[in-house]
């Protein structure tokens, strides 16, 4: 049974467009595609970094949906502002408002949801592209892409009372769940630019030496075969957790970003 899109919320008559919440957790991150593609849809971005101060929301009533990106911390870390911010996804799930997170963001949101999150027992990572299949209600709700780019050493269990959208053979299984009608948790990463694949594999080059990482070149030779579909991807998904805030109807594409 294919899940309904998320409904759009009434916003105070300020002129502005409707805000996306944006969580990243380092001083130079960017939301990447998925804050272009939120932009070309008549979004503004409230971006936040709660890691240098920035204070998260009580509601998301003036928002029309939050996206907690990633970072190289972990879910498990004991810093102050890892668990707040693993306390705050109460917010959006009790208000069932569209939440996204991605990565280190799903990663949260499993851990709120008590469930583990954990390092492979032989020290094997996901850094490159690796397929993934979608599951009977995954499939149910749209079409999937063969291969996702993937930069994480820890993975999730599945939490209780989520949904198994998308499923992995290597050693992270859970790629993408659903947790009550809008909150979404991606093990993967379809915010990736190109830049941020060079940005990435220059900045973190010593994590391409670990067990299970691809190497360099890999990254952007399959980036050339699968990115597309990703991207493709992206938009799909978006129109079904989201829609648009610029008054083009729904059936009209948001030009692609890269």
């Amino acid at each position: 049974m294919t899940a309904a899109p998320a409904q759009m919320r009434d916003f105070p008559a300020s002129g502005r467009p409707p805000r996306v919440l944006v969580v990243l957790h380092q001083e130079h991150s960017t939301p990447g595609r998925v804050g272009k593609a939120l932009t070309a849809r008549g979004f503004h971005l409230d971006v936040r970094r709660p890691r240098f101060g920035d204070s998260l929301p009580a509601s998301l009533d003036e928002h029309a949906g939050a996206v907690v990106f990633g970072g190289p911390m972990s879910a498990n870390d004991g810093d102050a502002f890892i668990r707040r911010e693993i306390d705050w996804h109460a917010v959006p799930l009790k208000e069932e408002a569209p939440y996204l997170g991605i990565c280190l963001g799903a990663q949260m949101l499993a851990r709120h949801l008590g469930a583990r999150v954990y390092g492979h027992a032989e020290g094997l990572v996901e850094i490159g592209y690796y397929p993934i299949e979608p599951t009977e209600a995954g499939a149910a709700t749209f079409e999937w892409p063969r291969r996702v780019y993937q930069w994480h050493r820890e993975g999730f269990d599945l939490p209780e009372g989520a949904e198994l959208l998308a499923s992995g053979g290597g050693p992270f299984p859970n790629q993408a769940i659903r947790v009550g009608p809008s909150a979404y948790g991606l093990q993967f990463h379809p915010e990736l630019t190109l830049a941020m694949v060079y940005r990435w594999t220059t900045i973190g080059h010593e994590r391409l030496k670990l067990p299970g990482a691809q190497p360099r070149p890999v990254h952007f030779a399959d980036r050339l075969l699968y990115d597309a579909a990703v991207r493709e991807w992206l938009e799909r998904f978006l129109d079904h957790w989201i829609g648009r805030a610029d008054g083009v109807p729904a059936g009209v594409a948001p030009p692609p970003a890269d």
